[in-house]
């Protein structure tokens, strides 16, 4: 697999730095269709194969995909912990009592 069925790092940094308020749904769309479709590539493509540009495109997506699913965990965490300290307090304000 070469590089030029991937998306090229001046279209994903376009793509970043667009607002989402200026792009139509079907821009949206087709975003996440590439962009899923680029991830997938990029995965399967080996090392020895990518470009310096792609390396360092699939690091730099790595490192972001890795930073969003630790602040859904964190996220999860404090929702969890609301929902336990709510529980409690109801607990305490009712006796207990089901």
């Amino acid at each position: 697999m070469s590089d030029n069925l991937r998306k090229g790092l001046g279209e994903q940094a376009s793509e970043k730095l667009t607002p989402d308020s200026q792009k139509s749904t079907t821009d949206k769309i087709g975003e996440n269709i590439s962009g899923a479709a680029d991830k997938a590539a990029g995965s399967v493509q080996p090392e020895g194969q990518k470009s310096t540009t792609q390396k360092l495109g699939d690091a730099t997506r790595s490192g972001s995909d890795n930073a969003q699913n630790q602040g859904e965990g964190v996220l999860k965490q404090a929702q969890d912990g609301l929902s336990n300290a709510a529980a409690s307090v109801q607990n305490a304000i009712g006796g207990g009592k089901q």
